[in-house]
């Protein structure tokens, strides 16, 4: 055997997968990968509050650098020699998000994706993932993006993908991208994945009750927002599933009385128990802001909760111990964050895929001996 990195598989040796996880967050598509089998040696983030996380629940390094200010040397020493390398990433999809109503062709972000394919074209790397909004497909920045995967010859596979369908205790819809040079590639169906849709209620109900502002004794990550007054009484009034329509007109906010305001029925509302969990966005601990009332408790849900229905394990760090605990920065963390479960179906997706890629040589290697006897 030569000194190429390998694993076996089975019956059959397997070169090892090493990826590098660009705007990696805390950490949410690394552990997934990882928990697929797939060897991460680096996540690169802009922000300093990504790296306790990332480092504490993952086995990876982590680069606080700009992907902008990114070099392919940067990269070719954490790349394992003769492994087969994965780049992947998610860009910041604020941009593109259908929540964000300010974003213009001017905002930088929107070109971070050509900084992605940039890294690709220096690289070369003979896999790419890529996770992001549905939004993304519209924008001229993405067909770029293709282009220049095209162009180095890569086979891509891009699906719209429901979390839920996932095992994902979530309503959201992603895109994942899948490109490989070393032939076609698909992401796994829900089937092949042996996902099965769960709840809120399979997820969190038997989470300790908290009462708003309470912080529970033993995981400080499961704490709740303080409500006003006016909140409430808001949420009392409020029905899982139901919406700020159900009130009686004094709890109904000035802005929600004008016709504008009455576009926006999703906000101040409860989950259902039993189905799953609306969109978890960055500023889900907070009862106004969406969908994010408890089931029944008179609280929107913690920082817990909303990291378990991200499908985070229950007891992934987000701070160190001991240290304060901001909300917003957290919520962004957990909200930005793919979830785990789905990094681990495009892990599990592109191990399956160099799995036959190496069969197929392996057969194709044989074949050529037996017509050279």
């Amino acid at each position: 055997m030569d000194r190429i990195e390998r694993i076996q598989t089975g019956n059959r040796v397997m070169r090892k997968i090493y990826a590098v996880d660009l705007f990696c967050g805390a950490g949410g598509l690394t552990h997934g990968l990882e928990r697929a089998g797939i060897n991460v040696r680096l996540g690169v983030d802009i922000d300093p509050a990504c790296e306790y996380p990332f480092t504490v629940n993952n086995a990876a390094k982590f680069l606080l650098k700009s992907v902008e200010d990114l070099k392919a040397e940067d990269l070719a020493r954490v790349f394992r020699k003769n492994g087969i390398r994965l780049l992947a990433g998610c860009a910041p999809c604020q941009t593109f998000s259908t929540y964000n109503q300010k974003a213009t062709p001017d905002d930088e972000r929107w070109w971070l994706l050509l900084q992605f394919a940039r890294l690709v074209k220096e690289i070369s790397p003979e896999l790419v993932t890529m996770e992001n909004v549905l939004r993304l497909q519209d924008q001229g920045v993405f067909e770029e993006f293709l282009g220049a995967l095209h162009d180095a010859k890569y086979h891509v596979h891009i699906k719209t993908v429901n979390c839920e369908e996932y095992g994902i205790p979530q309503h959201r819809q992603r895109l994942v991208l899948l490109a490989s040079k070393l032939g076609p590639i698909r992401l796994l169906s829900p089937e092949e994945f042996g996902a099965e849709r769960t709840t809120v209620r399979e997820s969190i109900a038997d989470l300790p009750p908290l009462r708003a502002g309470e912080v529970h004794e033993t995981d400080p990550l499961h704490q709740a927002s303080i409500l006003s007054d006016l909140n409430m009484k808001r949420i009392k009034a409020s029905k899982p599933g139901g919406t700020w329509r159900d009130w009686q007109n004094t709890l109904v906010a000035d802005c929600h009385k004008k016709k504008t305001g009455k576009t926006y029925p999703s906000v101040y509302g409860r989950m259902c128990w039993d189905e799953p969990a609306p969109t978890i966005t960055t500023q889900f601990f907070g009862f106004g802001n969406g969908r994010f009332g408890h089931p029944e408790q008179n609280r929107a849900i913690s920082l817990r909760e909303g990291a378990i229905l991200q499908s985070f394990p229950r007891d992934y760090e987000f701070v160190p111990p001991g240290r304060p605990i901001y909300k917003k920065v957290v919520g962004r963390l957990i909200g930005n964050a793919v979830p785990p479960k789905l990094g681990e179906a495009i892990g599990r997706s592109i191990i399956i895929h160099v799995e036959r890629w190496t069969k197929t040589r392996k057969k194709a290697s044989t074949g050529v001996k037996a017509n050279a006897r």
